[in-house]
């Protein structure tokens, strides 16, 4: 079972440097590695068995299987409730009427690994622009002072290069900034769209299939109807036809055991409310994004929880003169720097604004 995610492996790897934050995290590596895991999980038949068995007379059973997987199979909506045993064989499974009784034909379940690895992209996507945007710049300017044993005149020439840096493109960091923004929109943006994309995919189903579920556990058991059962059937009826001897066309009704609808089922459980918590987690990070655009005092609080070892005074007077780019490039550096140099450095650059000012 471990070498199903040996190739997931690759995605749990630390950055020796952060160019993002938690929330933007949740979106590249958590949830990709739980799509790709699922999608893993699927895929692997041998271990939950084949994806479907049908059981009919008079057609070879691989022949049966081959053609209800390829044409789906389908349940009666209107006959999901009920006494399984005397009043239906399983739940949407029973006699109909064609015509009359309205027939449900499941296909997505032949498509789930696909989606599920085509989402995984998705929540990559933004990732892969910020790290093209971002061009490698705070991994530049950190210059292994990440590391607090550094000699002295190497730490000494490096933190004048950082301050240097910062002087010579002062208020010029605004687009680099912003870029990440983008970003972070695009984050919220895929999440939402993607429950109005699975809400489609599973024909309108999911966008109460969590909520659904929970409520199913609430009722009285001859009120129950199973959503899981009605989304993911596990057991359902396929009609295959064939010529007969005199030519005419036969009809032939089989039961079809889905054992690979027991894994959708709790995958897209999971799913409902991964995607919920972290569709809000990435609105309350929006939220606080606009704040910290639009307000210049909560910027200045933010730095100084960065790096509370340095003078007030000091920390003032970057944020005085620094503008939004200029700010988060700081922020940054100080979630990578070590704090006693990362003081350092505050402190240098501090004095240098403070003399070119009263030049």
């Amino acid at each position: 079972m471990f070498d199903v995610f040996g190739s997931v492996k690759g995605l749990l790897k630390i950055d020796a440097v952060c160019i993002d934050n938690n929330i933007f995290r949740l979106h590249y590596k958590a949830t990709v590695i739980i799509l790709v895991a699922f999608s893993l999980l699927v895929t692997s038949r041998q271990y939950i068995g084949d994806p479907i068995d049908c059981i009919v007379d008079e057609i070879p059973l691989n022949v049966m299987d081959t053609y209800c997987w390829i044409y789906s199979t389908f349940t009666i909506p209107n006959r999901l409730t009920g006494r399984v045993g005397q009043d239906l064989v399983q739940p949407g499974v029973a006699s109909h009427v064609d015509g009359k009784d309205e027939v449900k034909y499941h296909k997505y379940y032949q498509w789930v690994c696909f989606v599920l690895f085509f989402q995984a992209m998705l929540f990559y996507v933004p990732r892969y622009l910020w790290k093209t945007w971002e061009g490698g710049r705070i991994k530049m300017l950190v210059l292994d002072l990440n590391c607090p044993i550094v000699n002295e005149e190497c730490k000494s020439d490096r933190k004048k290069l950082l301050v240097d840096y910062f002087k010579t493109n002062l208020h010029m960091q605004n687009f680099y900034a912003f870029r990440f923004f983008i970003c972070e929109v695009l984050n919220f943006a895929n999440v939402v769209g993607q429950i109005f994309f699975m809400d489609f995919f599973l024909d309108g189903e999911f966008s109460t299939y969590g909520s659904d579920v929970l409520r199913f556990t609430e009722l009285e058991p001859e009120e129950r109807e199973d959503p899981m059962a009605r989304v993911f059937p596990k057991v359902t009826k396929c009609t295959f036809h064939k010529y007969g001897p005199s030519g005419s066309v036969q009809k032939f009704d089989g039961l079809c055991v889905l054992p690979l609808n027991i894994v959708n089922e709790k995958i897209y459980v999971f799913l409902w409310f991964w995607f919920i918590i972290l569709s809000v987690l990435s609105g309350i990070s929006l939220l606080y994004r606009i704040c910290v655009i639009m307000g210049p005092k909560l910027r200045l609080y933010l730095l100084r929880a960065r790096c509370r070892i340095a003078g007030q005074g000091q920390i003032e007077t970057i944020a005085e003169k620094c503008e939004i780019g200029d700010w988060f490039v700081l922020y940054q550096l100080g979630k990578n720097i070590d704090p006693l140099i990362f003081k350092e450095v505050i402190s240098d650059l501090a004095k240098k604004m403070e003399s070119k000012e009263s030049v």
